[in-house]
């Protein structure tokens, strides 16, 4: 089973107001599925983005791939702390 580390959409929120779940998903799921492991959480309009680093680090560790998008999300929280 291959696992990837990406965005899941989550709320009933109005459009234009998109906020995230940094969650674990089987590759093959769809974005809204269900998950293996839920690690954060991401709003694009605030710019906040909180991961439970940790687990991310043990995901990586044993084989899970970060979504192009993720790593950029990173990339940038990184360079703003």
């Amino acid at each position: 089973m291959a696992v990837r580390i990406r965005l899941k959409r989550i709320g009933k929120n109005p459009k234009k107001r998109p906020h995230f779940r940094v969650s674990v998903f089987d590759e093959v799921s769809g974005r809204d599925s269900r998950c293996i492991e839920e690690l954060g959480f991401y709003s694009p309009l605030r710019g906040e983005v909180k991961i439970k680093k940790e687990r991310l680090d043990y995901w990586v560790k044993n084989g899970a791939q970060v979504s192009e998008a993720l790593k950029n999300i990173i990339k940038k929280a990184k360079k703003e702390e």
